[in-house]
């Protein structure tokens, strides 16, 4: 199956010339997520404890101490609180491109571009044990204290709070940060913790993103199971089923999730009325939409928007 532009994350991380960036997700309660979603970049993921359903690749990992995982480019992921009070979560994002060295450089030839061409992936996880933990762990936590704190006040996000605008142009970070990771790097080839692989292809997860896709370009739409099915050549009975393993709800509940995420947006970005909201979201009746709003907010369009 052909990827399509559309099947994975917009948002870039960093800059054109430094795409690098740094988040931190904070989590109000139980259930609070960050939804299903993809991107180019690799993605480390540093947990400092909390309890916490990771999803990569329709995989599950129980989150449950201080741990880093990492995300491979183009691997489906989610994050899900098990507990209220869960502690939140750092990641630094980054194209493999801010490595780059000499083309017939060895490091290149032999690591960089081949963790670039999906022939070089990261390990899964690193737990506190692995005696390479301390020293990958201490220098992701270096470059989060450093972009906290730059020599010279530049750009850095963070989600759920802003830190100096939004990208890494100086040149004193940009080395700082390039070097850092090299240095991770450095550790989990010496541990011989990298993959290699022929081939980084997985149908079903490739089968989940085309269907997730198909719901965000048409949510505005009436949207039948049989055309979800369609798509991945299943009937409706074994797709339902299939889509609520991969996913963790079916696929009308996910949908209505989808499509009150967007009025959220709505509400909060625009000076649309309720009623054209309800439209613009897919929902042809109003009852229908403020009860699946209620459902997911635990209160009314209008309230939400008062206090917003």
């Amino acid at each position: 199956m052909q990827k399509s532009p559309t099947l994975k994350e917009i948002r870039p991380h960093g800059s054109k010339t430094f795409p690098c960036a740094v988040y931190r997700t904070q989590f109000t309660g139980k259930d609070s997520f960050v939804k299903h979603h993809w991107h180019d970049e690799i993605e480390i993921l540093y947990f400092f404890g909390g309890d916490f359903r990771l999803e990569i690749n329709m995989e599950q990992f129980l989150v449950q101490s201080e741990c880093l995982y990492f995300i491979n480019s183009g691997e489906l992921h989610s994050i899900v609180t098990e507990k209220s009070g869960s502690l939140g979560e750092y990641a630094i994002v980054f194209n493999p491109s801010v490595l780059n060295l000499e083309p017939s450089d060895a490091v290149q030839l032999q690591l960089i571009q081949p963790i670039q061409n999906g022939k070089l992936l990261f390990p899964r996880v690193l737990m506190p044990e692995h005696p390479a933990f301390l020293s990958i762990r201490d220098t992701f936590i270096d470059i989060i204290d450093f972009m906290k704190n730059p020599p010279v006040k530049e750009n850095v996000q963070i989600e759920g709070a802003k830190l100096d605008g939004d990208q890494i142009d100086d040149l004193t970070s940009q080395l700082y940060i390039r070097a850092s990771i090299l240095r991770m790097l450095s550790v989990l080839f010496g541990y011989q913790m990298l993959i290699p692989i022929e081939k980084n292809n997985n149908k079903r997860v490739e089968e989940i993103k085309a269907v997730l896709t198909y719901i965000k370009e048409h949510y505005k739409e009436k949207i039948y199971i049989r055309d979800l099915a369609g798509l991945i050549n299943m009937n409706e009975q074994y797709f339902c089923r299939f889509f609520k393993k991969a996913i963790g709800r079916s696929p009308i509940e996910y949908i209505n999730e989808y499509r009150i995420r967007q009025s959220v947006h709505l509400l909060a970005d625009t000076d649309l009325s309720v009623t054209e909201i309800c439209l613009e979201c897919g929902y042809n009746n109003i009852g229908n939409f403020l009860k699946e709003f209620r459902r997911h907010t635990q209160t009314t369009p209008l309230k939400y928007r008062g206090t917003n």
